[in-house]
């Protein structure tokens, strides 16, 4: 997800599992009055209450603004994707459970 100069990916799986990896050097310590800290800890408390495994990464970005929003944009983004049901899977269940060969 890009906003000028920043691009971040966010890459979720409803899985029942809770894990987060959380790739985001912000350019600065805060933004007005808010502690950036406070970003892992958001996703961190999502993770484990929801049993969500959760990829975040700022791949750029200068200005921690742009790289905050784009971060919860991508998350968005990745939240909603993974609970729209795809129409072309109507009658299965998307998983891969019992079907991979080891």
């Amino acid at each position: 997800m890009p906003l000028d100069e920043a691009l971040s990916r966010v890459v979720l799986d409803l899985s029942g599992r809770p894990g987060l990896e959380f790739h985001v050097e912000f350019s600065r310590a805060r933004i007005g009055d808010f502690d950036v800290d406070l970003f892992h800890e958001f996703f961190q408390g999502f993770v484990n209450h929801a049993g969500v495994t959760l990829h975040v990464d700022n791949l750029r970005g200068r200005n921690a603004h742009h790289q905050a929003e784009t971060v919860f944009k991508a998350f968005a983004r990745a939240l909603r994707m993974a609970t729209t049901p795809d129409p072309r899977a109507a009658n299965t269940i998307p998983s891969t459970k019992g079907a991979l060969q080891g």
